[in-house]
């Protein structure tokens, strides 16, 4: 009798030392596995798909607004609305002007006088005499002088004439150019006389409140 051999029952195998063998792979495990490997490749086959669609489009070009050309024979405008710009005056014969407490306007310009005066008594200019008509009013508070000494006049070369205090002598009684006095508020119409060359063209003329006075420029509109 085998003493491993339970009483009663048949041969029994002997017990198996160490681990079990291996099990073979089944099929399922490698269908698995072609799969993954399938996938892989059909998504491969779409990203390429789709690259080469992507190529073959025609690009778009887009710039930025700076980079935008601006159209031809267009202006644009800076502000809503273009300002006119203002010119500058070349005649201010009619117009206001002030220096100090005088307001000037120049009414009149008369060239080419070759004598002032009456048929007796007079004075006759070296090359002509050029009278300028113009109106004074005091604009401030208290009387102020007004006279003919501290007003030039200016030709388009740049010379400057001063009136010539004689031929003011005989101009007539209404023309009050000389030292004359004006309250506030009031006015006198006076004529500068100045000896000028012939065919000289007046620029302008300069008047001022006063010898210290810093003066107004009246432009004559090149006369």
């Amino acid at each position: 009798m085998n003493p491993n051999q339970p009483y009663g029952r048949g041969p029994v195998p002997p017990m198996p030392y160490g681990p079990p063998p291996p099990r073979k792979g089944g099929k399922g495990c490698l269908y698995g596995i072609i799969g993954a490997v399938a996938g892989l490749f059909m998504l491969g086959s779409c990203v390429a798909v789709v690259a080469r669609s992507s190529d073959t489009s025609s690009p778009v070009e887009s710039q930025s607004p700076a980079a935008e050309k601006k159209p031809t024979g267009e202006k644009v405008e800076k502000g809503a609305q273009a300002k006119p710009s203002k010119k500058p005056v070349t005649n201010g014969i009619g117009r206001a002007y002030k220096d100090g407490k005088f307001a000037f306007t120049v009414t009149k310009v008369k060239k080419g006088v070759k004598k002032v005066g009456n048929e007796y008594f007079g004075d006759t200019a070296q090359g002509q005499f050029v009278i300028i008509s113009v109106t004074v009013k005091n604009i401030g508070d208290e009387a102020r002088t007004f006279t003919n000494g501290n007003q030039t006049l200016i030709d388009t070369k740049g010379r400057e004439f001063d009136a010539d205090p004689e031929a003011s002598l005989w101009t007539d009684k209404e023309s009050k150019s000389f030292l004359q006095q004006i309250n506030p508020g009031n006015s006198v119409k006076g004529r500068l006389i100045y000896d000028v060359p012939r065919g000289t063209k007046l620029k302008a003329i300069e008047l001022h409140d006063s010898m210290w006075s810093g003066g107004v420029t009246v432009p004559l509109g090149n006369r």
